[in-house]
């Protein structure tokens, strides 16, 4: 059996400054994605790649790393980036939690 004696916390975030700096981000994110999204060919043609998208801009490479210091080094004051590995093989895919639930 698994115990565990982590406890989760929730605190809610009221700091006016802060909630601006999440609203800043979360719409740099959007325009990134809606960029994704109307690029969607040329994005999902690096198979086997990573990409990141950052000021509207894509950057394809071998390794995380290297796609997002590259996306920073250009686009620094962009927060809202968008990360992400583009499979080989084309098909649907299952995201799951592979950490045991429960124990029956």
């Amino acid at each position: 059996m698994i115990q565990s004696n982590n406890s989760l916390e929730i605190i809610p975030i009221t700091d006016p400054e802060h909630l601006a700096r999440l609203r800043e981000q979360a719409e740099k994110f959007e325009r990134n994605w809606d960029w994704v999204e109307a690029h969607a060919d040329e994005v999902y043609s690096h198979r086997g790649k990573f990409i990141c998208v950052a000021g509207q801009e894509l950057f394809v490479g071998d390794t995380q790393a290297d796609v997002v210091a590259r996306a920073k080094a250009a686009h620094p004051e962009d927060t809202g980036r968008v990360t992400r590995y583009i499979p080989v093989e084309k098909g649907p895919r299952i995201n799951a939690n592979g950490r045991l639930v429960a124990v029956v």
